[in-house]
């Protein structure tokens, strides 16, 4: 029996037909599609033109879930730069699916957790010893363009979701440079309060590099070129960590400092994760930078930051912490969701 699972983003739209495998509980994927989101008119023309074209040899999939990046209510998403409206009981009659859901695209991930193979992850700290502990409850984070968080409670195969905004709290700079930063970015962007995603994001690692680009010791850095464009293309932004995490391993000096930065950000907020969801089933970092970053997740100053916790940092090391390395995961646990919905 197969099934659909989609990862629908404002950029990209990635599809994928996958069967249930006897000895395995991991779905198998058959084949997959991507298209460019900006190329078609409608979400319903591009699953039109997969289902028909990719997938007329194979068995009609029973079930869909469909991973979307923007708001969600009563099986209905808006994707907002696309102007998308995308109804799931819709797309559930049209294309004659036995259960359809759309789903967040963050808060999926917690569905693909108990079915992850050893290479689509890696270790970062077991917490051995919190065998006393409940180890049902987990909790995602990644940083990509934004910055996304969930929570789930996982009994064997058994999943429950808790979707969060997380990402959305207060930033709360721990040092004097990151105040600055954080008055400089309130003044630039207009705005009276900064956000965690503002700082831990693929977008937020090109703000501190800009912040740090205004000093007066930056005026001939390379990157100085495109904090100009920026101003007429936002599509630069976007090319920008990558040359920025590129310099800082060339020994750049100051892209080294940015990365720092976002690094210390990244980890103080895990820790505060870690603490208030007490997730001793594990928290795992996701997203488009994790595997780009999984050196580094597990360097001492990382690390530091992430037990930097008071007199609370014992319970930090009880808590096991993973990197997902798989850069399709959002789709891999579409799929296990899409499975699960077979038995319904």
């Amino acid at each position: 029996m197969n099934f659909l699972a989609c990862d629908l983003g404002g950029t990209k739209v990635l599809l994928g037909i996958f069967e249930r495998e006897i000895n395995d509980d991991s779905p198998k994927l058959l084949f997959k599609k991507k298209y460019v989101s900006s190329d078609w008119d409608s979400f319903e023309l591009i699953l039109e033109d997969f289902l028909k074209n990719e997938c007329k040899n194979i068995t009609h999939p029973s079930s869909a879930c469909f991973a979307v990046a923007g708001p969600l209510s009563n099986n209905n998403a808006k994707i907002m730069n696309l102007s998308w409206n995308i109804s799931g009981n819709k797309l559930k009659n049209k294309f004659k699916f036995e259960q359809c859901e759309l789903i967040n695209d963050f808060a999926v991930q917690i569905y693909g957790i108990p079915f992850l193979k050893k290479n689509q992850y890696s270790t970062i700290q077991n917490g051995a010893n919190s065998k006393g502990n409940n180890k049902d409850l987990h909790a995602i984070v990644g940083a990509g363009t934004g910055l996304g968080i969930a929570r789930g409670i996982i009994s064997g195969s058994k999943v429950k979701v808790l979707a969060s905004e997380g990402g959305h709290v207060e930033y709360s700079p721990k040092s004097e440079l990151e105040w600055e930063l954080k008055i400089w970015l309130k003044n630039s962007l207009k705005v009276e309060r900064i956000s965690c995603e503002r700082i831990i994001s693929g977008t937020g690692l090109s703000r501190i590099a800009e912040w740090r680009l205004s000093k007066s010791d930056a005026d001939d850095h390379p990157l100085q070129k495109y904090f100009k464009k920026i101003k007429i293309s936002d599509a630069i932004r976007k090319q920008l960590p990558q040359k920025i995490c590129n310099l800082s391993k060339g020994g750049d000096q100051l892209m080294t400092e940015v990365e720092r930065i976002w690094l210390g950000a990244y980890a103080s907020l895990l820790g505060d994760v870690a603490l208030q969801e007490l997730c001793f089933g594990g928290l795992w970092i996701s997203g488009g930078t994790a595997p780009k970053h999984f050196k580094n997740f597990k360097s001492d100053l990382f690390m530091k930051q992430f037990l930097d916790k008071g007199r609370l940092k014992d319970i930090l090391k009880t808590i096991p912490m993973k990197v997902i390395l798989d850069e399709e995961f959002g789709l891999f646990s579409a799929a296990c969701r899409a499975k699960m919905l077979l038995k319904t």
